[in-house]
């Protein structure tokens, strides 16, 4: 029995890595639903990020991943325009898995839900997955090739 029916979670998974699959495995350990905001490029943007891949293949990429480490699972990806997406206003998430990072989110998600008359959400934060040198493994560290996705060091010449 899973402790949840219904989680929620986040990211833009432009280079899915380490970090990310450590996210993943947490959600689905708590929940046999899970709901996944996945950002869109426009969002991507105005935050900043250098994308390396579009909405369509961060998706595709996703899905194939969820369904080689994570078979039979129930999910489903929903695009995000906002930082929050469907976890403000669908009644039956009952958890927000967030990393480090990100877990100042929650205490907005949760102020938001309150004005919905929603019930908060439980936080759950997945410490940072850390690369070989102490530092958290990304995709900018992997796109600047300091790391592999794995958080090995890239050896330099």
């Amino acid at each position: 029995m899973k402790k949840f029916e219904l989680v929620a979670m986040g990211g833009t998974f432009d280079i899915i890595h380490k970090g990310h699959i450590t996210l993943l495995s947490e959600a689905f350990s708590l929940s046999s639903r899970i709901i996944i905001g996945l950002t869109s490029d426009e969002m991507a943007l105005r935050k900043g990020k250098n994308l390396q891949n579009n909405y369509n293949k961060r998706i595709e990429v996703l899905i194939k991943t969820i369904e080689k480490n994570f078979p039979n699972s129930q999910y489903e990806i929903s695009k995000l325009e906002n930082d929050f997406g469907p976890a403000v206003l669908e009644k039956n998430v009952q958890a927000l898995v967030v990393s480090g990072e990100t877990l100042y989110q929650g205490k907005i998600l949760n102020e938001l839900r309150k004005q919905k008359t929603l019930p908060p959400v439980e936080i759950i934060e997945v410490p940072m997955v850390l690369a070989k040198d102490g530092l958290r493994i990304s995709a900018t560290r992997i796109k600047n090739k300091e790391i592999d996705y794995d958080g090995n060091l890239s050896s330099v010449d």
